[in-house]
């Protein structure tokens, strides 16, 4: 059944009415139980200057954070995988990552070292990781970014299959699965290859690649050009242009796709923009827009410390940071927790239909099992003139309440670092959140409405009598 949703939306010269329909009849892609990701360096299994390990299960605040961001994907790579001057973590870094996987209830793609690396060391790590903890790992990793110093396909795919037969050996982890090429955006067409050589093969179970959709952090130096452009409907079509150019052959070959490094601006992110309310809203809008295409999940690269160029540093777009109390989360690590409330189920289609004066607004829907419609709104208008939009959704016979959770900051502005909050809370340092959803109260001829201010996003919960 199709429902026809009214937007209205005001300017000071007027008004600009928005229908938005979704189709509960038409069911598309199903969402990833493992979509919701994140991606740390390799040095972060290590121990730190402390002597402790970051990732523990006794790390209860860490762990805390992961579900109540709705985390199921650990991803464990980036430069340092593939660095001569970071140590290759041994089984005691295993043990310690892999128990807090368990603690925290994710799955892990672990990467090995590629470069200038040893496929006999890395058989036998993957031979004992396969021996106590194949139901928390996903897949393994050869490498990151191996177009950086393999150059061409030919040569990488070489390197792989020696590091594959050497991890498969009958004396190592036959049983073993791989995913890969994880080149950069640059090198889309890896993936292209990697489908094609070893996609029929009962060994790999999914293409990686690596997305910054905003480009070099240093090229963003107007940071409210920098906003606009996390903001902008032609991103949209950016994502479409990356899709169309490998995800099909992809899929053809009979592997998933996951983009499991992934941020708004690479070498670190663009501060004063990857860490502001702009990149929750894009990141929200990012993971729906991929998990309306298909794709099994995505791993938004983090840590207190990054790869950043041939040194390390602090990034800007970091989903949290360790603090005194725990971890302080920071605007993209909103968004994150945002889609775990609506990305659950199947997505459905939706339609944005808008006169002249249109409304920069993305919509997305999805359905659980139990017939639960959750409607993702996000207003993506900001600054001097920015609309906002009152909601309502057309009478029906089917779902008999509603409940909304809103994605906000204190004063609209999408430059905010602080001040973002979800049911009117914050995530505390602790990984506790304590905003709940407000329920709607239909108008007299049973409709529901809501008030979508800019720079904001909204999940509309419908409920079935």
């Amino acid at each position: 059944m199709t429902w026809l949703l009214c937007v209205t939306a005001w300017r000071c010269s007027g008004q600009t009415p928005v229908t938005i329909t979704f189709d509960t009849n038409r069911t598309g892609a199903a969402i990833s139980p493992w979509f919701s990701g994140l991606s740390f360096e390799t040095q972060m299994e290590l121990p730190m200057t402390n002597g402790e390990y970051y990732f523990r299960a006794s790390n209860k605040p860490l762990v805390k954070l992961f579900q109540t961001l709705g985390i199921k994907n650990l991803r464990v790579g980036g430069n340092t995988a593939d660095r001569a001057t970071i140590g290759v973590p041994g089984e005691a870094d295993i043990d310690s990552l892999f128990a807090f996987a368990e603690a925290a209830g994710v799955k892990v793609i672990y990467t090995f070292r590629l470069n200038n690396g040893d496929p006999k060391r890395e058989g036998q790590l993957a031979k004992y990781i396969m021996g106590r903890y194949k139901a928390n790992l996903a897949c393994f990793e050869i490498g990151n970014e191996p177009n950086v110093y393999a150059k061409e396909y030919p040569v990488y795919r070489e390197e792989w299959k020696n590091y594959m037969a050497a991890i498969t050996a009958p004396d190592a982890a036959p049983d073993a699965k791989f995913c890969g090429p994880s080149a950069t955006a640059a090198r889309r067409s890896w993936a292209v290859n990697f489908a094609e050589d070893f996609g029929h093969t009962d060994k790999v179970v999914a293409a990686t690649q690596h997305e910054y959709p905003g480009g070099a952090a240093g090229k963003a130096t107007n940071l409210i050009a920098a906003q606009d452009r996390l903001l902008s409907p032609q991103l949209l079509k950016n994502y479409e242009k990356a899709y169309l150019s490998y995800a099909p052959t992809v899929i053809s070959n009979g592997l998933a796709i996951r983009i499991e490094e992934a941020n708004s601006f690479y070498n670190g992110g663009a501060r004063g923009v990857s860490d502001t309310l702009a990149s929750a809203l894009w990141s929200l809008d990012y993971m729906y827009w991929w998990a309306q295409h298909g794709a099994e999940g995505i791993n938004f690269h983090t840590g207190d410390r990054v790869a950043i160029g041939k040194g390390m540093g602090s990034p800007g777009y970091a989903s949290f940071t360790t603090s005194a109390g725990g971890y302080l989360v920071h605007p993209i690590g909103y968004g994150i927790k945002m889609f775990d409330f609506g990305g659950h189920g199947k997505m459905l289609p939706v339609e944005v239909h808008t006169n002249a004066g249109e409304i920069n607004l993305t919509a997305y829907a999805s359905m659980a099992n139990d017939g639960v419609v959750c409607l993702t709104i996000l207003n993506k208008e900001h600054g001097r003139g920015a609309l906002a939009a009152e909601v309502s959704i057309g009478k029906s016979g089917v779902f008999g309440s509603a409940q909304v959770i809103y994605l906000k900051s204190s004063n609209g502005d999408v430059g905010a670092t602080t001040g973002v909050t979800i049911g009117g809370a914050m995530i505390k340092d602790d990984g506790s959140w304590s905003g709940d959803w407000k329920y709607l109260k239909p108008s007299s001829d049973g409709e529901f409405s809501v008030m979508l201010p800019p720079a904001s996003a909204v999940v509309v919960k419908l409920v079935p009598r």
